[in-house]
C-alpha cells in the first residue's frame, strides 16, 4: 500500500469519527431541548396563536387548567405545546409548573398585580422584575433618580404632544377603594 492510499484511508477514518461525533452531539442537543421543556398550566382561557402577536391566526384555544409544555419565551409570549395544539400564548396566561388551588379572587388579583407565580419575583409582561437578593443589595443612586425625573412632562407638554398625535382624551372611571 502506497503512502497516498494510507493518507486517504486515514482521512476517511477521521471523517467517519468526526461525522459520528457530530451526529451524536446533534442528537444530544435535540433530546436536551425536549427534556429542557418546562411544564405549565393555563391560568385562564386564552388563544394559542400561530405567531407571538395578538393579531396572529388562532390555531387552538386553551381552557383554564389545561396542561402545556413550554418550549421557549419571546417577549411577553410563551411558545407552548399542548394536546390542543402548538403555538404562542400570552405569558401571563400560563403558570410554570402545576397550578395552585386558591380562591378565584386571589388568582385574578395575582394576574392583575403581576404577582402570579412564586411570589419571589414581580414582573410585568416582557420585563423581568427584581428578586429578593437584588432588592436587598439595591443602593440609592441620586444621578439615576434625577435622570428618571428629567423624563417627566408637564401637563401642558403632555397635552401638546397628544394634540400633535391627534390623540383624544377619554374618561376613565377609577375603581372605588374598598375599606
Amino acid at each position: 500500500m502506497n503512502n497516498t492510499t494510507q493518507q486517504i484511508r486515514c482521512l476517511i477514518h477521521h471523517s467517519l469519527h468526526l461525522t459520528s461525533a457530530l451526529l451524536l452531539a446533534g442528537g444530544l442537543l435535540i433530546s436536551g431541548a425536549v427534556v429542557a421543556a418546562e411544564s405549565g398550566t393555563a391560568l385562564k382561557a386564552d388563544d394559542i396563536k400561530a405567531e407571538p402577536y395578538g393579531d396572529a391566526k388562532t390555531v387552538a384555544k386553551l381552557k383554564t387548567g389545561d396542561k402545556v409544555d413550554i418550549i421557549r419565551k419571546d417577549g411577553g409570549w410563551l411558545q407552548v405545546n399542548s394536546k390542543k395544539g402548538k403555538g404562542w400564548v400570552r405569558m401571563l396566561s400560563i403558570r410554570k409548573g402545576e397550578a395552585i388551588k386558591k380562591s378565584s379572587a386571589g388568582g385574578v388579583l395575582g394576574l392583575a398585580s403581576g404577582r402570579a407565580g412564586t411570589g419571589k419575583v414581580v414582573a410585568t409582561t416582557g420585563i423581568r422584575g427584581l428578586n429578593e437578593e437584588e432588592l436587598k443589595s439595591a443602593k440609592f443612586n441620586e444621578v439615576e433618580i434625577k435622570l428618571a425625573e428629567s423624563y417627566a412632562s408637564s401637563k401642558p407638554e403632555a397635552a401638546g404632544f397628544a394634540a400633535q398625535g391627534k390623540l383624544v382624551a377619554r374618561p376613565f372611571n377609577y375603581l372605588e377603594v374598598s375599606k
